[in-house]
């Protein structure tokens, strides 16, 4: 078992998720200051009405803010707009895409990871425990064509939930690799299936979980940005079926069609097929 000193803190993953979202984000994007107004005036207005509606006292509304500057001080950010807003983001983007579904990025992304073989291992520790899982199928295009080299870049929590580069028990690069396809675009993935787990909850956002009474429980998943030339990158999740927070997850990301029902093949390997269609840049 994890020990309690091993265990990652609240500000240890936010620290580590700012300083990775900080430096991906190379030049800013030019917004119309139309396009600013309009977007900063509905959400001012959601939050006026949303006191004048619930009568949000003084002491509730110094609360709030200190809670806000918590938020920043720890760097939570990433994590609770991940989690929090990231999904309607999404859902907007999704409404103009074609191929398959996508879901959050989430905040635990770390770019530039090995690239492995189509049919490879994640990177993990000698004794990695958890139920050997393969994951395997194709890259096509809308029109059905194989898409050889494309990448299939995959990262994913261990066996009790925690992720490398935001745990300091776990080696950098653990269950982590961007897995090139073949000639025919297809791949294989040997790895070990990821546990569900809780949003760390020892500083503001979990604060508020608690005093909301809500859970902060994501459901299990591997976390997936499928890319290749000339086609628009899809970021997804794919998730078990029957995991426990499938219906109920903190993150609101989960979608049917991401679910995946893997079937033991005999050897106590469980094996499961997804394809992934990218549509034209």
């Amino acid at each position: 078992m994890t020990t309690v000193q091993d265990s990652p803190t609240a500000a240890g993953s936010g620290a580590n998720a700012s300083q990775n979202f900080k430096a991906k984000q190379r030049s800013e994007a030019v917004v119309p200051p139309e396009r600013v107004s309009a977007a900063v005036t509905a959400v001012l207005q959601g939050v006026h009405t949303a006191i004048r509606e619930h009568q949000v006292t003084y002491p509730e509304f110094q609360a709030a803010k200190a809670w806000l500057m918590e938020v920043g001080e720890v760097g939570e950010w990433p994590l609770f707009m991940d989690v929090f807003v990231e999904h309607v983001v999404e859902e907007v983007a999704a409404s103009s895409q074609r191929g398959t579904k996508g879901t959050i990025e989430g905040p635990y992304y770390l770019p530039d990871q090995v690239r492995l073989a189509s049919r490879c291992e994640l990177p993990h520790r000698p004794d990695e425990k958890g139920t050997p899982l393969v994951l395997s199928g194709q890259v096509r295009d809308l029109d059905g064509t194989p898409l050889a080299g494309a990448e299939v870049d995959i990262w994913h929590a261990d066996a009790d939930g925690y992720y490398s580069g935001f745990a300091p028990h776990l080696p950098d690069g653990n269950l982590r690799g961007v897995v090139v396809t073949d000639g025919s675009g297809r791949f294989e993935i040997r790895t070990v299936q990821p546990a569900p787990y809780q949003i760390p909850t020892d500083g503001p956002t979990g604060k508020l979980i608690e005093a909301a009474g809500w859970h902060p429980w994501r459901p299990a998943h591997l976390h997936l940005m499928v890319r290749a030339d000339g086609h628009r990158t899809i970021t997804t999740q794919l998730y078990f079926a029957g995991g426990e927070w499938l219906e109920s997850d903190v993150a609101e990301a989960t979608k049917p069609e991401l679910i995946l029902d893997p079937v033991d093949d005999g050897t106590g390997v469980r094996r499961a097929t997804y394809d992934f269609e990218l549509e034209p840049a």
